[in-house]
């Protein structure tokens, strides 16, 4: 499917001349900013926040014992990034022993998973660090940057699957209540979207909360149609991997009066390419690069 994938976006990838970003345009610090900092951490949301062109911080979510939200893109301990309290490296076999469900919020704080960094992002710094709860990032975050948290969206993804339900993860539905206990406890309901490729968590949130905006994220090849028809309602936000963007799937989105948000983008022409196709927004690994993009 990447072949197929990468052949596809070469006949789009023409136009890569240096453009500026309209207004509104919605630059996203995946995992904070994962190319330059420990995914999903405290620094790397506030080198994110360092990054003025950024205006969304992404980041993923699981949950502890406690029922704690906890920053994180696996409900597990990922062995290529995280290490035991310690300091014992973990076996790829043995990830499924270490569940982030498993553990407390507190327990999960003795978890390094900054200082061997990612062998992906060579780029990356080195820093011991942790998988924070949300309630303690916002709380770091609104301490140490109040004036730029000011201006800042986030957009959180429930990381859900069926097979997950009641082992890795609350069911689905508890997820969503989880979600939005705490976006309302923190004040984040009205500055924040909610995001899953998981349909079942969105219905959950349209359902629970109406009126919070929902992202569809989408890595599959089944067309823009057949996905919206799965979902049942139209989001705020179609989000696929940005090598599944046409311009026929732009003309669908604006039709149905979707933004179109694509991830994850980590090279300045694949930047300037989308803005020139019409993209909402672009998330990326790397926004020290964004500066780039207008030449």
């Amino acid at each position: 499917m990447l072949f197929v994938l990468n052949a596809l976006w070469a006949c789009y990838q023409r136009n890569t001349s240096p453009i500026a970003a309209p207004p509104g345009f919605d630059w996203q610090g995946h995992r904070g900013c994962r190319g330059l900092m420990p995914e999903n951490s405290i620094p790397a949301f506030l080198k994110a926040l360092d990054i003025p062109e950024v205006t969304t911080l992404e980041l993923d979510l699981a949950v502890s014992k406690d029922n704690q939200l906890i920053v994180s893109h696996e409900p597990w301990f990922n062995p290529g990034i995280c290490h035991l309290p310690n300091g014992d490296s973990i076996a790829k076999s043995d990830a499924e022993k270490y569940l982030i469900r498993h553990y407390t919020a507190a327990e999960i704080r003795g978890f390094d998973c900054g200082s061997w960094g990612n062998s992906r992002f060579p780029e990356q710094q080195k820093v011991k660090t942790w998988k924070p709860t949300l309630q303690e990032l916002v709380d770091t975050l609104r301490a140490q940057r109040p004036e730029r948290l000011q201006n800042i969206r986030w957009n959180m993804e429930i990381k859900s699957d069926p097979e997950w339900d009641s082992l890795r993860t609350p069911n689905v539905e508890d997820f969503a209540k989880l979600v939005i206990q705490q976006l309302r406890a923190l004040g984040l309901e009205k500055n924040t979207t909610v995001q899953s490729f998981d349909t079942r968590a969105l219905i959950a949130m349209h359902q629970l909360a109406p009126e919070i905006p929902l992202v569809f994220l989408v890595e599959n090849v089944w067309g823009f149609e057949t996905n919206i028809d799965k979902l049942g309602f139209t989001p705020s936000v179609y989000s696929p991997y940005y090598q599944l963007i046409t311009p026929k799937m732009m003309r669908k989105c604006k039709e149905r009066g979707l933004k179109v948000i694509p991830w994850t983008v980590n090279d300045v022409e694949t930047m300037r390419s989308l803005i020139h196709l019409g993209v909402d927004g672009i998330i990326t690994d790397y926004p020290n690069l964004i500066a780039k993009v207008k030449g």
